[in-house]
């Protein structure tokens, strides 16, 4: 079967299966008062189901068991261990989103199970090996002890930089979908072989969030979550280790919601407060209080994440990436400067 043809049977399936499911997991929010009420932080009107995740997470796993199905050629005899491990943790990632849905949990509970998931995903060969240097072009290869503790450093910090990312309605999943493209064209077509079996599962996940978005674009009758942004944010954190290694490619494609990570949780320990307290000082709820409109912010980030991946498939050689990073860094500060935390504070 051709590749492209394929991809595009996969991307389908996922989205018809996302968007059929959808308002059967919006019942679901409603009959298990899994609600978004407003008040504090939260501005929208009435309430809310937050359930998506379930929606996304059936899309997402019945297209990539259907893509297995598919006469692709396969060149990694791994390919089914780290499957099997990428369903288990996006499957206990959505299980620990769905109990914080409902009671809440205190962060501590959240990062020590978000750690284990992490650390679950090693014996399913799951893991950052070795980055390329960008002034050699080699792998470096890193011992075992940074090798786990990179491995849930980015893990982590893939679920909760998108669980901060889900404050305006379609911004999480679209950028999500956006990332999730690129690491498809990465993987189809830009890698010496291509690993296309592989490529078939970050299209399954954009097809996944193309699926939802029509339910949660403004005004959103449906939220991500906790359990859709943990499980997209793990999937697409596994997905840039499997699929030819680039976390360097979803690093640059995610630059603005990663760095407005860092941002918040060195603006908010120099306060005095705890990195994990919630607010209106994210960077999309700034703009948004400095006037932009939702669609102008996700608009934005949209660009952004498109642009930015653009530029790491584009440009071969990484230490021309890493200019190119630096650049959009000095975007990213301009963006900040335009709406202080101050203002939102």
């Amino acid at each position: 079967m051709p590749f492209l043809l394929a991809a595009l049977l996969v991307f389908l399936i996922a989205v018809l299966l996302s968007g059929g499911s959808t308002p059967v997991a919006a019942r679901l929010g409603y009959r298990l008062g899994m609600l978004a009420r407003p008040g504090g932080r939260r501005r929208h009107r009435g309430e809310i189901p937050r359930t998506g995740g379930l929606a996304l997470w059936m899309a997402f796993v019945l297209a990539a068991l259907f893509a297995q199905s598919l006469p692709i050629p396969r060149f990694d005899s791994k390919e089914v261990i780290r499957l099997i491990g990428l369903l288990l943790g996006g499957t206990l990632s959505l299980i620990l989103g769905l109990i914080d849905d409902r009671w809440e949990l205190p962060p501590g509970p959240q990062f020590l199970g978000q750690i284990l998931i992490a650390l679950l995903s090693l014996p399913f060969l799951i893991f950052i090996e070795y980055v390329n240097n960008p002034l050699t072009g080699r792998p470096l290869y890193f011992p075992p002890l940074i090798v786990v503790l990179l491995t849930v450093f980015w893990l982590v910090g893939m679920m909760n930089t998108v669980n901060w990312l889900d404050g305006i309605d379609g911004l999480a999943s679209g950028v999500v979908a956006i990332v999730a493209l690129i690491l498809f064209l990465h993987a189809g077509y830009r890698l010496d072989p291509p690993q296309h079996s592989v490529a078939l599962l970050p299209a399954a996940l954009a097809g996944a969030c193309v699926g939802f978005l029509p339910w949660n674009w403004s005004p959103a009758r449906l939220f991500l979550g906790s359990s859709g942004a943990l499980f997209l944010g793990y999937t697409l954190g596994v997905l840039a280790i499997i699929g030819g290694a680039k976390v360097a490619t979803v690093v640059m494609a995610m630059a603005l919601p990663i760095a407005d990570v860092a941002w918040l949780i060195a603006y908010r320990w120099r306060r005095g407060r705890r990195p994990t307290q919630g607010g209106r000082d994210h960077l999309h709820f700034r703009l948004l209080d400095a006037g932009w409109s939702p669609h102008r912010i996700r608009m934005a980030y949209y660009g952004f994440a498109a642009a930015a991946g653009g530029i790491a498939l584009l440009i071969p050689s990484a230490l021309y990436k890493a200019m190119a990073l630096a650049m959009l860094g000095g975007v990213l500060m301009w963006v900040l400067r335009q709406a202080p935390p101050e203002a939102s504070d």
